[in-house]
């Protein structure tokens, strides 16, 4: 795969990173294409890369194109746009990152089988330091055969993956990730948040957490921050509430309740209504603490 050029879109803070990666691996990133305009030219000169001003730019200096960007509506407006990745795509393999609807996964293969291209979903949960240096855990949907032939790159980008199933299957796996996580992080925000009004010390509640079935992968990330009011992003409130949105849509196809996420959702949902969208989700603890407010 290190003979092939890589093209990149979407360079926030998984996306640019993981070029990064690729690049100290050895892998040639010939082009490199974001919103901000900016962004991709600040990120070309340092890995030496072109940075495109349009999208079927990208396409036509790439062999395999990587897309990391933030929901439905921009998934469709890069490969569906009057300007677009579809532009020149035949021979093309595009493997798509970002949290989706599954619908749009499988519609995405369609689409590229039709201009003679290929895609696959290559789903991330993990965060940024896990993006830079190649240690993401990835779940991959889409044909087998595609997946066995760009497993070499998908390997330099993780330290596990699995192969889920076919297309929109990556996406329903992700979407139950993240509504598990997001729930361990506004139930450990309310937990905290009780025993800091109790005068509990909040550091030996963490080490009791920590021992007992209250204890999480959340505990061990997140607890800190929420204590210290530190919520530097590596996975926004914002994006929290859209990816719990699509599980909860995905129960509702099956006749599944979810009342514990549909609480989750709102409460992800006021803050990011509040102007915190852009916490990192260690930020409903600010929900959760007397006597806090967003500044």
């Amino acid at each position: 795969m290190k003979d092939r050029k890589i093209g990149i879109v979407g360079l926030g803070r998984m996306g640019g990173n993981m070029a990064r990666c690729l690049k100290d691996k050895g892998y040639q990133i010939s082009v490199v294409h974001d919103v901000r305009p900016d962004v991709a030219t600040s990120l070309a000169e340092e890995i030496g890369a072109t940075a495109a001003t349009a999208l079927a730019e990208v396409t036509a200096l790439s062999d395999v194109i990587l897309t990391v960007v933030t929901d439905d509506a921009a998934m469709d407006a890069i490969f569906h746009g009057e300007d677009n990745l579809f532009s020149g795509a035949e021979g093309r393999l595009f493997i798509n990152c970002a949290t989706l609807t599954p619908e749009v996964h499988r519609k995405l293969e369609r689409d590229a089988a039709a201009v003679g291209a290929e895609c696959l979903e290559a789903c991330m949960a993990s965060s940024i330091p896990q993006a830079r240096n190649g240690e993401l855990f990835l779940m991959i949907g889409g044909k087998q055969e595609v997946f066995d032939a760009t497993r070499p790159l998908l390997d330099h980008l993780s330290k596990a993956l699995h192969y889920v199933g076919a297309a929109g299957k990556a996406s329903e796996v992700k979407a139950l990730v993240n509504m598990v996580m997001n729930i361990n992080t506004a139930a450990l925000a309310e937990g905290l948040g009780i025993g800091d009004a109790l005068g509990l010390d909040l550091k030996m509640l963490c080490e009791v957490f920590s021992h007992t079935g209250a204890n999480s992968r959340v505990l061990e990330t997140d607890a800190e921050d929420m204590i210290n009011r530190d919520h530097e992003c590596y996975f926004s409130a914002a994006h929290a509430a859209k990816d719990s949105g699509i599980a909860i849509g995905l129960a509702k196809e099956q006749g599944i309740e979810a009342p514990v996420a549909e609480a989750t959702l709102r409460q992800f949902t006021r803050l990011t209504e509040m102007g915190g969208g852009e916490l990192d989700k260690s930020g409903v603890a600010e929900l959760t603490f007397r006597g806090r407010a967003l500044s």
